[in-house]
């Protein structure tokens, strides 16, 4: 079936055409649109660019195959600290280049979903760019790109607030390094940023069983750095609630099942605040399937929200640290979930089977050495007994070094519900 639809994104009258098998819905090139087109601010954004012109898009409208499901792993923030690259330096042949297999090997068989998804935290790069990962400046070796891939990640948002450590230069090269490997790898899907005002109207999509899935991504802040004035870079953050309903609704016509990232929330805190919630409900009731949360470094709760016309979709308010160096408990625990994204036969669509699992940060001692991952089914209160962290110091006192697998379960616990939590 091939339908035809118009819509208003950013300000741009967008018209639905033909089935489209690339990763995007296609703008044409020629489109009479400036690349950095003024925003108007209002009261709760920076507002939609101005511009009138009409535009023809080429895009995906195959019929859903209804009762087929579609397999989903999802897991938070992969953030590389300088702990984290070292010990995948430490454990490479030369001791130069990064072993990254060394920090990922055991989790790495729990990536197995249709749609595997990660908020890759730390920029890469490339070449002319220095490595680092300490004091709010990170940029990761291209080796960390490589194992991401190989670890079966296929969708890959890279919105949050490090997106600018390294300046509007580092995030164009960051942008490059990522579209090479997309090249490379035609089944990766990256997303979060844009090149500029064109390709912000380009919907990112995926075939997965028969279906056509959407992603967007959204930041709550860029640690304080803004993009220059005459930028063509386009970032879109969670205040500018008029784009991101207009870019869930852009999505609806090109797809059949919409997946949002949101990199939101207040740090180091189980809580999830007021503003979070609310605009969660929004997003789900303009018509996103499920929100995948991050940014807190802590595992936060998840839940059904329910829309006016009493359809469900489903919130994962933050899934905490994937990999990182932090040295507090709360920041070692991440979760790992695995749900089900099924279409019915009336093309609404449903989220099955969650499950969440622990996944846990490991390292020696009180330098961090032998830093890697594990799934809690391989954890052992051996290992718990052998973890740095109780020699770690904290500005958040010793509480915060408590480490052992009742301790790890209380964290567990503390924001997964039951019916959730799978310690398999």
């Amino acid at each position: 079936m091939i339908r035809r639809t118009s819509l208003m994104l950013g300000g741009v009258m967008l018209l639905a055409g033909t089935v489209g098998c690339g990763g995007t819905s296609q703008i044409e090139e020629d489109a009479a649109i400036p690349a950095n087109a003024p925003i108007e601010a209002s009261d709760n954004t920076a507002g939609t660019a101005a511009a009138s012109e009409t535009v023809e898009a080429t895009i995906p409208t195959t019929e859903p195959i209804a009762g087929e499901s579609i397999h989903v792993v999802a897991v938070g923030d992969n953030l590389v600290q300088q702990y984290v690259y070292q010990s995948a330096q430490a454990h490479s042949a030369d001791g130069v280049s990064y072993n990254f297999d060394y920090c990922y090997e055991y989790v790495k068989p729990l990536i197995d979903g249709d749609l595997n998804i990660i908020n890759q935290e730390t920029l890469i790069c490339g070449e002319g760019f220095e490595i680092s990962g300490s004091n709010f400046n990170f940029n990761s070796p291209t080796a960390l790109g490589d194992a991401v891939i190989d670890m079966g990640f296929n969708v890959i948002t890279m919105c949050n607030n490090h997106l600018l450590d390294k300046g509007e230069s580092g995030l164009h090269a960051c942008l490059n390094y990522w579209d090479a490997q997309m090249d490379q790898h035609p089944e990766v899907l990256v997303c979060g940023v844009y090149q500029d005002y064109v390709d912000l109207q380009k919907i990112r999509t995926k075939e997965v069983n028969g279906q056509t899935v959407a992603f967007l991504s959204y930041t709550e802040n860029t640690n304080g750095y803004a993009l220059p004035d005459n930028t063509e870079l386009e970032i879109v953050y969670t205040s500018q609630e008029d784009i991101i309903q207009q870019q869930i609704q852009a999505a609806q016509t090109v797809a059949d099942v919409v997946v949002v990232t949101c990199h939101w929330g207040t740090e180091d805190t189980y809580t999830v605040t007021d503003g979070v919630r609310a605009l969660a409900q929004k997003i789900i009731n303009w018509g996103a399937d499920v929100i995948i949360g991050t940014h807190p470094h802590v595992a936060h709760t998840m839940e059904y929200l329910t829309r006016p016309d009493g359809t469900q979709g489903f919130v994962f308010y933050s899934l905490g640290n994937f990999i990182s160096a932090q040295t507090d408990n709360m920041n070692l625990i991440g979760e790992l979930a695995d749900f089900d994204i099924v279409t019915q036969s009336d093309g609404s669509v449903t989220i099955e089977n969650v499950q969440v699992t622990p996944v846990i940060t490991h390292y020696d001692d009180g330098s961090l050495s032998n830093l890697r991952l594990y799934p809690y089914s391989m954890y052992t209160e051996e290992l718990a007994a052998q973890h740095g962290l109780p020699y770690c110091t904290s500005s958040t006192g010793p509480s915060y070094q408590v480490w052992s697998m009742d301790k790890i379960r209380e964290l567990f616990e503390t924001s997964v519900p039951e019916a959730y939590r799978n310690y398999q």
